[in-house]
């Protein structure tokens, strides 16, 4: 079963259906394109507890809820209250795989960060995150948390629409992304769910980091865009590190189809629909 059945969720649910698994997914609204997709849709909302009823036991859970600006609701409700919800009716289940962020994260040297690393976010969103990785540690400590890179990958392509208008980057040039891609984050998580030690905490990174300025140059160039203009200001004290993906790796016996942006940027832009 699948919660946050978005943009990574339907590619997780594309992977088991293929290896002949029945899958369903909560929805507030989105029946018809899970149904026609051969997903089960269960409708609800993980804001609205008596809404959870209806969940039903699974082997394995995906938790995958995102947060979506343009909804309206504050991010610590869906992230914190919304898995609260869920933990509290959620039947019992063998597996939990959560979808986490590296924002919790708050090292700025631009060092390696690994997942014994301190977690102290100096960002509203990463406390927010790290809140809710928290909540979950004490309800389902057997859970697996993956904490992900920024995704990429066809129709999510970071900062399209100002690169297209010739529109200056607003940041620190030179500071680092880190970044999977869609296809490669979905894999992963079918890695977890085959591999994974209950309690274990995973990035889920491509493992190569870029400078923002060259991830956005070449982006550009792969648009037929203006060449990336930066409007380069100092960021003291922003969050600035390179993810260490290589536990994920070693455990999971997982292996990034795209092993950097310059493998997967590529494909990525030519998939999406400009």
């Amino acid at each position: 079963m699948i919660l946050g059945c978005g943009y990574l969720g339907r590619r997780v649910a594309r992977l088991w259906r293929g290896a002949g698994h029945r899958v369903a997914a909560l929805t507030r609204g989105n029946a018809d394109a899970l149904r026609a997709s051969g997903i089960e849709p269960i409708g609800g909302d993980v804001l609205e507890p008596g809404s959870l009823r209806a969940l039903p036991g699974a082997a394995t859970v995906l938790y995958a809820v995102g947060w979506d600006r343009a909804a309206g609701r504050p991010m610590r409700d869906v992230y914190v209250s919304g898995l609260a919800n869920v933990l509290a009716a959620l039947p019992t289940c063998a597996r939990f795989l959560y979808v986490s962020s590296t924002s919790v994260y708050g090292q700025s040297d631009g060092g390696w960060v690994t997942e014994a690393s301190a977690t102290e976010p100096t960002e509203e969103s990463g406390r927010i995150v790290l809140e809710a990785e928290q909540l979950l540690r004490a309800h389902r400590p057997d859970a697996i948390v993956l904490r992900f890179a920024g995704l990429y990958g066809p129709d999510r392509l970071l900062r399209k629409q100002p690169i297209l208008r010739g529109e200056p980057l607003v940041g620190d040039a030179d500071k680092w992304l880190n970044l999977v891609h869609v296809a490669d984050g979905a894999a992963a998580v079918l890695c977890a769910e085959a591999r994974g030690v209950p309690s274990e905490t995973y990035h889920i990174a491509d493992g190569t980091p870029v400078p923002r300025r060259d991830f956005y140059t070449r982006l550009a160039e792969l648009l037929h865009a203006p060449e990336a203009k930066f409007d380069h200001r100092a960021e003291p004290g922003a969050p600035n590190r390179r993810i260490d993906s290589s536990k994920a790796r070693a455990a999971l016996g997982w292996v990034p189809e795209f092993a950097s942006y310059r493998d997967g940027l590529p494909v990525a832009v030519r998939e999406s629909v400009l």
